[in-house]
């Protein structure tokens, strides 16, 4: 059974997942390590749960899900895997963040990109691909189909949905992935966003006012 902890990081509160199961092999999503004190709980977590990451995955390249990557580089051995339509995103990125006002020590380069659909692992633990673009030009979210849970990334919130004014976003592309990719998983499937609270595919497609 997958186990999953989120660390809520950087001014823009995103949230970065460690998922491990029994095997204690891990694999770390979107990490938005800023501060040193982030760096720490992320860290220490996975030395004092006797962790070993083995997956440093990126749901996209957008600045806050990436100011970990070259940290999680450096401790464990990982290249970031994205698809590579995320790769101009990723490198607008030390163009922009000054401009922000934030340090960025660039990320590395991935050595194996990810598709539009198939599956990663790590341990005993499956995670799906599920390409859903709109608030990022090749945005994926990740699956576990064995313990029903969606590592979603910034597609879909509690009771909202990511911005798709940014560049390579598409509000019809963003609501028809949801409806399309998302909203055919179980009703009952947690979805752990890229901000914010987890929610329920059922509860968004009852509740969210982009859908209603």
């Amino acid at each position: 059974m997958a186990k999953l902890r989120s660390f809520v990081n950087n001014p823009y509160q995103e949230n970065t997942y460690i998922l491990f199961d029994e095997t204690r092999e891990c694999c770390i999503i979107d990490p938005g390590m800023y501060t040193a004190s982030e760096q720490n709980a992320v860290t220490n977590f996975i030395r004092d749960n006797q962790l070993k990451p083995v997956l440093l995955l990126n749901t996209h390249c957008h600045i806050d899900h990436v100011l970990g990557n070259k940290l999680v580089s450096d401790l464990y051995g990982l290249k970031p895997q994205f698809h590579i339509g995320e790769s101009p995103v990723l490198a607008s990125v030390p163009a922009y963040a000054p401009q922000m006002g934030m340090r960025y020590e660039p990320s590395p380069l991935p050595d194996h990109y990810l598709s539009e659909t198939g599956t990663v692992s790590f341990g005993d633990t499956d995670l799906q691909l599920i390409f859903a673009p709109g608030h990022s030009p090749a945005h994926l979210c990740f699956y576990n189909e064995a313990d029903n849970f969606l590592v979603g990334g910034d597609v879909l919130f509690r009771g909202s949905i990511g911005r798709w004014d940014f560049p390579g976003g598409n509000f019809e592309t963003l609501t028809q992935n949801i409806r399309e990719k998302l909203f055919t998983l179980p009703d009952d499937c947690t979805v752990y966003p890229g901000h914010g609270p987890e929610t329920t595919i059922g509860f968004e497609k009852g509740h969210n006012p982009f859908f209603s």
